[in-house]
């Protein structure tokens, strides 16, 4: 396992030299999007129409986060289960996404995306919402307002912590973890 600070937007080389279990540190901007917000950036891509940001080597966020105390940018901004975005990340990927950032596992077509696109799944801590917050230096709502916590937010982030669970080359931290504990 390795450490990197990568800035976004994340290139293919940046994926490429990421494997699972590296701890990454993340600067740069970010957008926040969960199921209704995919839903609608996929149906966009299917319509043809234009995205509210450039997916091109964006990383997304899957966060609901809390209203911000006065003069805070954002409230509590943990992950959510990434499962419930499995149906439409493999499109977003394949349409430039980079890097996804949530708590759990992901389906094999998701992994599969990644493996294809040069895309990786990061995992954060689920609980710490208040602490990661702390690394969100401003936040601002792009589109979807009307979702309130799940409207689109871009991100401006500084040693956004993350771990890589899925990388290009079908890794997974998740069962390499299993591994080490179910030896006899």
């Amino acid at each position: 396992m390795a450490e990197f600070r990568l800035n976004t937007p994340l290139s293919d080389e940046d994926i490429e030299k990421l494997k699972a279990g590296d701890i990454v540190y993340l600067s740069g901007t970010i957008y926040t999007a969960r199921d209704a917000a995919h839903k609608r950036l996929v149906d966009l891509i299917n319509n043809n129409e234009e995205l509210p940001f450039d997916l091109k080597g964006a990383v997304i966020y899957f966060v609901g986060p809390t209203p911000p105390k006065p003069g805070e940018p954002i409230g509590s901004a943990g992950p959510t289960t990434s499962y419930r975005m499995d149906s439409y990340s493999p499109i977003l990927i394949e349409h430039g996404l980079k890097g996804m950032i949530g708590k759990g596992k992901r389906n094999k077509d998701v992994i599969d995306a990644c493996k294809k696109y040069k895309a990786v799944y990061f995992g954060a801590t689920g609980g710490a919402g208040a602490l990661l917050s702390e690394r969100i230096k401003k936040a601002q709502i792009i589109a979807y307002e009307e979702l309130g916590p799940e409207a689109i937010r871009k991100l401006e982030v500084e040693d956004f912590p993350v771990v890589v669970v899925n990388d290009i080359y079908g890794n997974d931290l998740y069962q390499e973890g299993r591994k080490i504990w179910e030896k006899d």
